[in-house]
């Protein structure tokens, strides 16, 4: 779509490995599966939104908002910069699917290129194709995390689903599909919004 990716992991990530005071806080919540506390995460997405590439493409949320607070936050961040939301897209996975992903995830710790155990695994086991880095999983993609990040969900994100449903913006896209099948649905949902 052109549109700029705003994930909030990856903010958190660049102020993490940037050592910035920020990055410190936000570790000790990533690495323990709880969520980063809203202050936190509004203020860094406001200023991302309110970057020219963001205004002028439009964006794409990921991660961002978790609770309700946090929706009702980027109401007003939304409000600020004068637009609003086109579409809420929930991918409704199973928690084992969710699990089995996740923990497969691997990253380069030079490059940051995504493998996975199953999905596309390196031609050498724990080196990376790209740059010959090492490659580790993150710590909040470790199986015992991801159940507690799972338990998290249910209780502060899961209720976003009848907030946007309310609306009329949500979105459900059915959980048997392979990604190709998602990112077709995504176009495809894009083409129906106007945004292609």
């Amino acid at each position: 779509l052109g549109s700029v990716q705003v994930a909030t992991g990856d903010i958190f990530r660049a102020n993490i490995k940037g050592g910035t005071e920020l990055g410190k806080l936000a570790k000790k919540y990533i690495d323990s599966g709880a969520l980063v506390p809203d202050e936190i995460t509004a203020a860094m997405v406001r200023d991302r939104l309110s970057q020219q590439d963001a205004k002028s493409k439009g964006f794409i949320l990921d991660g961002f908002p978790r609770t309700i607070p946090q929706a009702e936050e980027l109401d007003a961040i939304l409000s600020e910069i004068g637009t609003e939301i086109s579409a809420v897209l929930y991918l409704e996975v199973p928690d084992e699917e969710i699990i089995r992903r996740t923990s497969g995830r691997m990253i380069c710790r030079n490059c940051q290129a995504p493998f996975h155990k199953l999905y596309s695994p390196p031609k050498i086991d724990g080196v990376c194709d790209k740059c010959g880095g090492e490659l580790y999983v993150r710590e909040d993609d470790k199986p015992e995390t991801v159940k507690k990040r799972l338990e998290t969900y249910r209780e502060n994100t899961l209720p976003l689903v009848d907030f946007y449903a309310k609306r009329g913006v949500l979105k459900i896209l059915p959980p048997e599909m392979s990604k190709g099948g998602v990112v077709s649905d995504m176009e495809k949902l894009a083409g129906e919004l106007g945004l292609l």
